[in-house]
């Protein structure tokens, strides 16, 4: 899966935002073009700058200063020949902002700064420069969103400006007392629509793009930093549900256990523990992943008498897991072969497969389990000698 993260130690605007992503390996060409799909006079120009002695990307839009509201930019983006979910999403986004304006001020007739074209390009940009990417998730760590006041068609307000914070809510934020204005209103709006989670993930960073921002502040690079790698998505992440409980009817965990596994648990088992005042109890541990997360805890509460579970995130490590036939001297039987590093580890009989075989000719389990690693082991004749002496 393709993850996209956000470092946002100088805070983040919609410019930063693209200048980043530009940076990372973001086609200039393919987002022109689709820029381009706008029914707007502007043009885009992208150079190289440094702040603080890193050298970053920074995009710029030229444009006659005109100021729009919300039926004007809705009706430039709708007329463009963007594909319909681009321009459905912008419109969103922009509707929203909206919202928020009016919240904070009143009655809006213009968007003053943020009518521009600059933003309705650092918004719709946002949006086609994440599908061009095939961007899948995106993260971001805590926000510097600096502090002190900042001068507006609305007059000097506080930093975070008042639309900037309404559209922060929920995202967690800092300031290390720069004065100044880090997190714009469209860079919030970015935040609040396109982060799926607020920390950092298990990425695989295949590159970095740092995007610069207009202003130079002393002692702080104005940069937004962004990792563009693949990682693990966030359904298939590994949980561990665990609760004690020292008040339940025995009888009962096995139903518990049969649930949890119908519902997508991945391994389910019981570890006898010693509570509060020396109560035995049972400590209940479930494996999942995390989309199977909120229903396997349900039934935990529903089933079971506990007020609480915990809930980690274990880092596991697995062999690559395959089934293979072989061919044994009482017919085909399947073992699961484990690999690490392209290395054979070991080497299972698969109980069911085994079992039938051993119904059907009558023979001890067991000597099925023999055979079966026999036949495997003509291919593996080290893991199969392994094999024999742990037997034996």
């Amino acid at each position: 899966m393709k993850i996209l993260y956000l470092d946002c130690f100088a805070g983040i605007s919609g410019d930063m935002f693209l200048s980043a992503l530009l940076d990372a390996g973001l086609s200039f060409e393919l987002l022109k073009a689709e820029l381009g799909k706008l029914d707007a006079d502007f043009e885009i120009e992208v150079t190289g700058v440094k702040r603080n002695g890193i050298t970053a990307t920074r995009l710029v839009v030229k444009e006659e200063k005109t100021e729009r509201g919300l039926k004007e930019i809705v009706e430039i983006i709708n007329k463009s020949k963007l594909e319909v979910e681009v321009k459905q999403k912008a419109v969103k986004m922009f509707k929203r902002l909206h919202a928020v304006e009016k919240k904070i001020h009143g009655r809006v007739h213009t968007f003053h700064e943020l009518g521009l074209l600059d933003t309705i390009v650092d918004v719709v940009g946002a949006i086609v420069g994440l599908k061009i990417l095939n961007v899948e998730k995106v993260f971001a760590g805590k926000v510097n969103v600096g502090e002190g006041f900042v001068n507006t068609e609305h007059g000097t307000v506080p930093v975070p400006a008042p639309a900037t914070v309404e559209l922060l809510k929920g995202i967690p934020v800092y300031s290390t007392g720069v004065t100044s204005e880090l997190v714009t209103p469209t860079g919030a709006l970015l935040l609040s629509e396109f982060v799926d989670e607020f920390r950092m993930p298990e990425i695989k960073i295949e590159s970095i793009g740092y995007g610069a921002g207009g202003k130079i502040i002393k002692n702080l690079p104005n940069l937004l930093r962004v990792y563009l790698g693949v990682g693990e998505s966030i359904e298939a992440r590994k949980i561990l549900i665990e609760t004690n409980i020292d008040d339940l009817n025995p009888e009962i965990y096995e139903y518990v256990m049969e649930n949890l596994f119908k519902h997508g648990a991945l391994d389910v088992y019981l570890t006898p523990v010693h509570m509060k005042k020396n109560r035995p109890g049972i400590l209940l541990s479930c494996l999942c992943r995390e989309g199977e997360k909120e229903k396997l805890v349900e039934i935990i509460f529903r089933e079971t008498s506990t007020t609480g579970v915990r809930i980690f995130h274990p880092e596991r490590v697995e062999l690559e897991r395959y089934i293979k036939t072989v061919n044994t001297e009482y017919g085909k039987v399947e073992v699961k072969i484990g690999k690490y590093r392209g290395k054979v580890m070991s080497i299972s009989p698969e109980y069911e497969s085994c079992k039938r075989v051993a119904a059907k000719r009558n023979l001890p389990l067991k000597e099925v389990y023999r055979a079966a690693i026999a036949g495997e082991g003509k291919i593996h004749p080290a893991i199969h000698q392994k094999k024999l002496r742990t037997d034996s």
